[in-house]
């Protein structure tokens, strides 16, 4: 009789775990092949330009934020991006630059952030791969919804594969005793 009931339980958790798995699998595969390019990004040119090093890595020495801002836009004058494109300036002060980062079309500028000499003008494709991965490619709040049914079906599926691998083996056991 247990056993029976065990063997109905596993039937119902079986259709439950493969139909969320076929459902999930589309998108669990867009984000592994998109996890790992990003994971790659940093040693792969295409995906991210490498940086570059500017002459003198010396805080003290960096221009102003606006002098930075002024020499990016001018190297990217002619994409037609402008002040209100950009999306941040990250600063490396191990390597003496600043990446001006536009939120218009990838693009990247390095600029030496002591003498602002343009060291770099690239795409930086690691930023739309990124947001294929995380969903926010649609929208930010597809990206808070898809990325918590991602989550919680990976953990049902876990759950629910666990007991498909250790329910067979309770069903043998009562077997075995009855």
């Amino acid at each position: 009789m247990a056993s029976q009931k065990l063997s109905k339980s596993l039937r119902s958790y079986r259709k439950i775990h493969k139909w969320i798995g076929l459902v999930l699998a589309l998108f669990l595969l867009l984000s592994a092949i998109t996890g790992i390019l990003l994971g790659w990004k940093k040693d792969i040119a295409l995906l991210q330009p490498p940086t570059q090093k500017g002459v003198n890595q010396s805080l003290e020495n960096y221009q102003s934020v606006e002098a930075l801002a002024k020499a990016s836009l001018a190297a990217v004058d002619s994409l037609g991006l402008t002040a209100d494109n950009f999306d941040r300036i990250e600063y490396r002060p191990s390597k003496g630059i600043a990446k001006v980062i536009f939120d218009s079309g990838s693009w990247e500028v390095q600029v030496d952030a002591t003498n602002l000499e343009i060291l770099s003008v690239a795409k930086r494709h690691s930023d739309w791969i990124e947001h294929i991965h995380d969903g926010s490619i649609v929208s930010d709040f597809f990206k808070l919804i898809s990325m918590n049914i991602l989550g919680i079906g990976l953990v049902f599926l876990i759950v629910t594969g666990l007991w498909l691998w250790y329910g067979p083996k309770r069903i043998r056991n009562i077997k075995a005793k009855g």
